[in-house]
Order: C-alpha cells, then sequence, then structure tokens
C-alpha cells in the first residue's frame, strides 16, 4: 500500500476551485488568498466607456469645459484634462493617470479672483480661463497665451468687439474672435497646447469659442481680467 500524502503536500492541494487552497497560519486559522489590488484606471484619448463617463461627469461637475457627457475621450475631454491637470499643478498630458485621478477624487471647483459680477479671468500663470458668473467659477477652459512675456498684457480689460467668422488682424486670423483690448482677443485656434504658445492672444479650442457663441456667455461689454 502506498503511502499517505505529507502534511506539506495536502496543504498544497487544489482546492475546488482549481486554486491551491491557503495553508494555516501559526494561529492554527487559515490565512486569507492575497488580494489582487487594482488602482486607479488610465484614460486616455480614444478610450470610451463608463469610465470615461465618470470621469467627464466629475470633471463637469468641477466646471471643466467639455461639452456633454458622452463616455468618449475625445478632444474636448483631453483638453478638460488638461485644463485640470494646470489648476491642480500636475503634469500636462491630457490623460488621466493616477496622478489625476486621485486629485480629481479631493479636487473641489477653482475660485476666481473677482469676488463679485461676471467676469472673464485669464490665468496667465495657469493658462485657463475662467468663467465668472455672480463672483463663483461657472466653467474652466484650456487655454494658451502669448509665448512671449508681456505679449498678453495684464490688466482690467473688457470686450468690446467681436467677429463671428474668421478675421484677420494684427497677430493672425483668428476665429470667431472677442477682441479685449487693441487687437488682442479671446479666439479659437485648432492648436491650443498646454503653455503659452500664440503671438499674445488667449486661444480656446474651436469647439468652446463655438460654445462661447452660441451661449451668450461672453457679451460685448463683459470684463476680462488679465493676470
Amino acid at each position: 500500500m502506498a503511502p499517505g500524502p505529507t502534511a506539506s503536500a495536502a496543504s498544497a492541494a487544489p482546492s475546488a476551485s482549481g486554486s491551491p487552497s491557503a495553508g494555516p497560519t501559526r494561529s492554527g486559522v487559515p490565512s486569507s488568498p492575497p488580494a489582487n489590488p487594482t488602482g486607479p484606471p488610465m484614460l486616455r484619448p480614444d478610450a470610451s466607456g463608463p469610465e470615461v463617463l465618470a470621469l467627464q461627469r466629475r470633471l463637469s461637475d468641477l466646471g471643466y469645459w467639455l461639452g456633454t457627457p458622452d463616455s468618449r475621450y475625445g478632444s474636448s475631454t483631453e483638453h478638460a484634462v488638461t485644463a485640470f491637470q494646470k489648476a491642480a499643478g500636475l503634469g500636462r498630458d491630457g490623460v488621466a493617470g493616477p496622478a489625476t485621478m486621485s486629485a480629481l477624487d479631493r479636487a473641489t471647483r477653482p475660485r476666481p479672483r473677482a469676488g463679485s459680477g461676471n467676469a472673464i479671468e485669464v490665468d496667465l500663470a495657469r493658462q485657463v480661463v475662467l468663467l465668472v458668473v455672480d463672483g463663483r467659477t461657472e466653467w474652466v477652459l484650456d487655454a494658451s497665451t502669448g509665448r512671449v512675456a508681456g505679449t498678453t498684457p495684464t490688466g482690467r480689460y473688457g470686450i468690446f468687439r467681436q467677429v463671428d467668422g474668421y478675421d484677420p488682424g494684427p497677430l493672425g486670423v483668428l476665429y470667431r474672435p472677442k477682441y479685449f483690448t487693441g487687437g488682442v482677443a479671446v479666439h479659437g485656434f485648432p492648436d491650443v497646447p498646454p503653455y503659452a504658445a500664440s503671438h499674445g492672444c488667449v486661444r480656446v479650442t474651436n469647439a468652446a469659442m463655438d460654445w462661447l457663441w452660441a451661449t451668450g456667455r461672453t457679451p460685448i461689454g463683459r470684463p476680462v481680467w488679465v493676470y
């Protein structure tokens, strides 16, 4: 008759599920199988699904404009993520990685400098535009201002002219510009990098500029504060 299995062999025998069963601890109580830790998902452009929808809703709740949440990680979502990264002092890559997702969990809506009233604030250090309503940030837009210091002038201004279309000017051909001092305007542009890159104007995406016009959020006379 063959000898029976030893205690060590028995402890390594498969369980009913086909996996090795947990061996007893020194206290005699079986230990739990090791957990499989999972961190926050890494979401990037071209992703889709419920995780992207949750990301979009969180960004929208915090005021980062991306249009209507649609479960697709398109250009507007990428720019909203970039705007959040700028405001939070994170690396600006438009990818919702672990650091960005963790920061989103504890983030609050950015506070404007204007304590009351309606205004457009251009934050040169963070490269974002704040749309302020009744002293509260309603929306945050990804932006790119003058790459040379001083070409986007700081100070308090107001929108005095607008062109619903392409407008050639001293700083280039601008898409649906809202001028606030001289030839400097908030305008749409196909390329809005995560750093200062314009000739002096305040670039936002064409999609964001279309939305500003459609919703009437930047009318003639609206104060503009650049700092």
